[in-house]
């Protein structure tokens, strides 16, 4: 179904080469799973298989890639997309309507399907991925990891022969990843061919018929599963476990602090959006320093909790405490760092460097802004070199924000953030679609936060992330009072 024939590609006004002699086969009933490290060339795989690459990012093809035993060459986009479904990593980048339902049926209604067989396809493809009691909802209302839902609903709605998805378990909770593995266990079943591009690896064991393993464009290794227990090629090639422990019972939990332990709190905490139920009514958050996990099901309201703690949503009731001093919303501006899942909001200067320097200058209080300015900028060049190394960023200082990879992105957001020296700091998902490498760099990052005397807050459904750095949970729904 998919067939790669010693491939090379070369992106325009770029000299080497994305990947390089690439022999790969996806029969029928058989999942491909490809990993390696970010920059590998796993997502350019994905663009070949789905004819974007060369048809839409232009570039140089050498070899051929055929689908269905036909030269992608030869088949426009609009045929392709007959066949390969694809799932990008951030869904968003390809819905066109603002409701889910309207998301659901708009490929069906564009190809000119009966309404009554529109609808069908609609409640059948909901049900299949349990997002039936959201087909009222906004797409901008929902949680990346119903996006994500969404995104796959749709696509399996059109019975594409091919599937092609990128990270398609970056934002899901854990057993929406379990639902979805058995879902495509399904769907292998019946006889689809299905390439999976993901960082997390534990979720296809006994799914998976086949592992390629990429490093610097090119198939470093390929086998079955049992591939990926090998320590040696996972160090080698920054992979993430094979194996992966759920810690989410066993971290001791937040309502057992006392209060006066507590480096923030919030009292009688009730917030409801406009026109909707009540997501929290009369509720007690505590934490402590450390690092504290975030866990919850999708949709739950943990991204609209990390608001309400910034202060960037107003409760409807609550008392707000830091250090037992209870405070308003604009003291918890000053206080309360967050770093949003899409880094591109949180992105505005020239250079990476600029952006942790800026970041330290708003940190900086009264007396370090009195010093001497030479002896002050020494100081401040010295913390930019720091936080450019321990997030892996320093051959990156000149480099424009927007220019970065999003795993790029990702670590520069978070290492501005440690430039704040806030009180509390809040992450939404940080390593969502990073590679083991780097996944280990937060994590280790977060540990030195903490031993700082900072109380972290981890959004995460990323339990190697978990077991590496939290030591308890904060979980959803909260505890009313």
């Amino acid at each position: 179904m998919i067939r790669f024939e010693n491939v090379t590609y070369t992106y325009p006004f770029s000299e080497k080469p994305a990947v390089q002699n690439i022999d790969l086969h996806v029969k029928a009933g058989e999942i491909v799973l490809v990993s390696g490290q970010s920059g590998c060339g796993k997502s350019t795989l994905m663009r070949l298989a789905n004819g974007l690459c060369p048809s839409w990012f232009k570039g140089k093809l050498e070899g051929a890639v055929f689908i269905e035993n036909k030269n992608t060459l030869e088949l426009p986009l609009k045929d392709m997309s007959t066949i390969v479904g694809t799932l990008f990593q951030d869904p968003e980048q390809q819905f066109f309507a603002l409701g889910v339902e309207d998301e659901l049926a708009f490929v069906h209604e564009w190809r000119g399907l009966p309404a009554e067989m529109t609808r069908t396809k609609i409640e059948t493809a909901a049900k299949n991925f349990g997002i039936s009691h959201i087909l009222g909802q906004s797409i901008h209302e929902l949680s990346e990891g119903q996006k994500q839902k969404v995104g796959l609903a749709s696509i399996m709605s059109q019975e594409p022969k091919i599937l092609v998805l990128d990270e398609p378990t970056a934002n899901l909770d854990p057993e929406s990843t379990l639902d979805l593995a058995q879902r495509l266990l399904e769907l292998k079943q019946q006889g689809l061919a299905i390439l999976v591009v993901d960082h997390r690896l534990y979720w296809l064991k006994g799914i998976a018929d086949h592992v390629v393993i990429m490093k610097n464009g090119e198939i470093f290794a390929r086998g079955d599963f049992s591939l990926l227990d090998d320590e040696k090629i996972r160090q080698e090639c920054n992979l993430r476990d094979s194996d992966v422990e759920d810690v989410r019972q066993s971290l001791p939990d937040c309502s057992v602090i006392k209060r006066e332990d507590t480096e923030f709190c919030i009292e009688d905490l009730t917030f409801a959006y406009k026109g909707q139920k009540p997501i929290f009514s009369h509720a007690t958050v505590k934490l402590q320093k450390g690092v504290t996990a975030l866990i919850g099901d999708n949709g739950t309201g943990k991204t609209t909790l990390a608001r309400l703690m910034t202060g960037l949503n107003k409760a409807n009731e609550g008392k707000f405490f830091i250090e037992n001093k209870e405070c308003n919303a604009k003291e918890l501006l000053k206080s309360v760092g967050i770093v949003l899942q899409n880094a591109d909001h949180q992105l505005h200067m020239k250079t990476v460097e600029q952006e942790i320097d800026v970041c330290l200058s708003l940190a900086a209080n009264k007396e370090e802004k009195s010093r001497a300015k030479d002896i002050l900028k020494q100081q401040r060049k010295q913390e930019i070199t720091e936080l450019l190394n321990l997030f892996g960023l320093e051959q990156l200082r000149m480099r424009h924000p927007q220019s970065l990879s999003g795993g790029e992105k990702q670590r520069l957001v978070i290492a501005c953030a440690f430039a704040k020296k806030p009180h509390v700091l809040i992450l939404d998902e940080p390593t969502s679609g990073l590679d083991g490498g780097n996944m280990k760099r937060i994590a280790y990052a977060l540990q030195i936060l903490a031993e700082r005397g900072a109380a972290v807050l981890v959004i995460t459904h990323d339990l190697e992330l978990m077991k590496r750095s939290c030591t308890r949970a904060l979980r959803l729904p909260l505890v009313t009072n």
